[in-house]
């Protein structure tokens, strides 16, 4: 997996678990995948007025993981304050994003798929989150 060798790849240390901090990485960079391949499936749906709320969701929800992604892959000059709020705003977003195609799921695949992987994605960055302190 390229995340994982690129984080045993960085020649400095690491003041984090770089097992935790790679599949936080993964599941966010995923989760940014999925939000956005949601939101473009939302609006090729015949009833794209109901989904609406649902496409901004995807949308704030892929952005916040890509940033999330980008912020955890930077260690020179860390700064756990930064990584902490990142990774809780990461957290609401995928809360959030997952709330509303939850509610979409029965009748939408790509909702359910999407709620799942925002609750895995924000399970992750928790676990990521605890092991900061």
């Amino acid at each position: 997996m390229p995340v994982r060798e690129m984080m045993d790849s960085y020649p400095a240390t690491i003041n984090l678990d770089r097992g935790l901090l790679a599949d936080a990485v993964q599941a966010t960079l995923q989760c940014a995948q999925t939000c956005t391949a949601c939101a473009d499936a939302c609006l090729s749906e015949q009833s794209v007025d109901q989904l609406r709320k649902c496409v901004r969701s995807n949308l704030d929800c892929a952005d916040i993981c890509d940033t999330t992604a980008r912020v955890l892959s930077r260690h020179t000059g860390y700064d756990a304050n930064i990584t902490r709020a990142q990774l809780q705003a990461c957290i609401q977003a995928c809360t959030s994003c997952g709330s509303e195609c939850h509610q979409h799921a029965s009748m939408h695949e790509h909702c359910r798929i999407c709620a799942e992987e925002c609750r895995r994605c924000a399970d992750t960055c928790q676990t990521l989150l605890h092991a900061i302190g």
